[in-house]
């Protein structure tokens, strides 16, 4: 531990990582889950260190970057529900459209003006 903690590993690439502290100990992953006030050492050590402190930075920002991802994806949900009824509504339009263009130009279509009616007389002439 000490090794590795000091930056002079001799059988690692001296992260600190408890794989390479059983490695550097040069005892077995079991040996090592058996000790277990040396991983709680490490673990308060790793947690104090350079490197505990940057992990845990990291932790936070990729959090953070969680969040505002979730929030984009809800985002673009709600963008996509509109844009999907703003694209039905377009094409009930189309073809309304494209049956009054087939009306107007229907050569047997008439239009009929309404006649004014006075107030009396409710009647069309």
């Amino acid at each position: 531990m000490q090794r590795l903690f000091a930056g002079t590993p001799r059988h690692t690439d001296g992260t600190l990582t408890k794989n390479n502290l059983w490695r550097e100990a040069e005892v077995s992953r079991a040996t090592m889950n058996r000790a277990v006030d040396i991983l709680a050492e490490w673990d308060a050590r790793v947690a104090d260190s350079p490197v505990g402190i940057a992990v845990r930075r990291r932790d936070e920002e990729l959090e953070q970057l969680r969040g505002r991802l979730r929030d984009s994806h809800r985002e673009r949900r709600k963008l996509q529900d509109q844009l999907d009824a703003a694209a039905t509504v377009i094409a009930a339009l189309h073809t309304e459209n494209t049956a009054l263009r087939r009306q107007a130009a229907d050569a047997r279509a008439r239009i009929v003006p309404l006649a004014r009616t006075t107030s009396g007389d409710r009647r069309l002439r």
